[in-house]
């Protein structure tokens, strides 16, 4: 016994169903990247005006605004592209290590292992950056629809 008509009816379900779970994981996607932007936005907002009223700026904090920029220039990449730069994360990772350094030696002064230990780490973030470039150089990924399954991990450089 055939049944076009049920095959055609659950067909035309899974259209619907898929159209609308589309749409609402889109909506959502950029709902949240609106809400990262603007909160990173009042960060540095607040971190500028902080530093206004103290009527300068240390070397933390203008590597706050760095963090703060390459955190907005994620957001703004992965908004156009779907694509999570994954250089950007260790840039953050690098800037804040940075930033952990210089407040160290110049609240405490004494240099001991910690110091050492961040610039090892230091180190191994800058040769992941070169890996990570030049497997994307050497190895690029094939072209993705917007929002195919490994936009997280796909690198800018192709």
């Amino acid at each position: 016994m055939k049944l076009e008509w049920a095959e055609r009816l659950r067909q035309q379900m899974h259209g619907v169903a898929e159209s609308l779970g589309n749409l609402l994981v889109e909506g959502f996607h950029y709902l949240a990247l609106f809400a990262i932007g603007g909160t990173v936005f009042w960060s540095a907002a607040v971190a500028f005006f902080e530093m206004f009223e103290k009527g300068h700026a240390s070397i933390d904090d203008v590597l706050l605004l760095f963090i703060y920029l390459e955190l907005g220039a994620m957001v703004g990449i992965y908004f156009k592209t779907n694509h999570m730069p994954v250089r950007f994360l260790i840039y953050v990772a690098m800037t804040a290590l940075t930033r952990l350094m210089i407040a160290d030696i110049q609240h405490n002064h004494v240099p001991d292992d910690g110091i050492i230990l961040v610039s090892v780490a230091l180190l191994l973030l800058a040769l992941a950056i070169l890996v990570v470039r030049y497997a994307s150089s050497r190895f690029p990924s094939a072209p993705s629809s917007k929002g195919g399954e490994n936009a997280l991990v796909h690198d800018d450089e192709r």
